[in-house]
């Protein structure tokens, strides 16, 4: 027994069903093609059924039509029949499944393949390949910008407030000196080396002085 093979016996005939495409996606107006193959015992009569989306929703038979053909073709005891739909729209889209069926026996499904119709998305700005490097250029010059207007202006800045720093320096020793007045320091300063001077003079002055005094009082 191969997984591949389906087998159906009902009544008297016998139907061996292939794999079905699970899935097909076509473009919207473009062309689809479908197609259901099986090994049956005698003569079988077909016709393609078309389930929509919604689960809710019943079959619908198809037939041919100036968009849609079905074909019967047989290679040695396989028959296949190839339903094409041209010109693709939304709502072709659903499971499409192929119905056997002999005299007033119990139909027999295919297993049925899904199609998806879809559109796909158009380019909303046509720009050429100069315009792509002119824009990618002027990227590159905007984000070189943006990486040195700030380095730029922290080093400005840093250098305007180290200028500011001597300034005030320089101010505070200006203000340091500022109340002093030379003609007011000089005698003073002379004054204080004159009593460094004469000081020790004066104290042996004052000793020989006090010995006096004392020599005075004895008699």
């Amino acid at each position: 027994f191969h997984f591949s093979l389906y087998f159906f016996i009902l009544h008297i005939w016998v139907v061996e069903l292939k794999p079905d495409r699970p899935y097909l996606q076509v473009r919207f107006s473009g062309t689809a093609e479908l197609e259901c193959c099986y090994i049956a015992g005698g003569s079988v009569d077909y016709k393609w059924v078309k389930k929509p989306s919604a689960s809710n929703v019943t079959s619908d038979e198809i037939t041919n039509s100036s968009r849609v053909s079905i074909i019967l073709e047989g290679k040695d005891k396989t028959t296949c029949s190839i339903l094409t739909i041209k010109q693709a729209q939304y709502n072709d889209s659903g499971i499409y499944r192929c119905m056997l069926y002999k005299d007033k026996k119990t139909p027999v499904y295919t297993h049925g393949t899904f199609l998806v119709v879809y559109k796909p998305l158009e380019k909303t700005i046509d720009i050429s390949e100069n315009n792509k490097n002119r824009i990618l250029t002027a990227e590159g010059i905007l984000l070189v910008l943006c990486v040195l207007l700030p380095s730029a202006s922290l080093f400005c800045q840093s250098k305007r407030l180290t200028e500011l720093e001597k300034r005030k320096i320089k101010s505070e020793e200006e203000n340091i000196y500022q109340g002093l007045n030379l003609d007011d320091c000089c005698p003073a300063y002379d004054q204080i080396l004159r009593t460094q001077v004469t000081s020790p003079y004066q104290d042996v002055d004052n000793v020989i002085e006090e010995e006096d005094d004392i020599q005075l009082e004895k008699p």
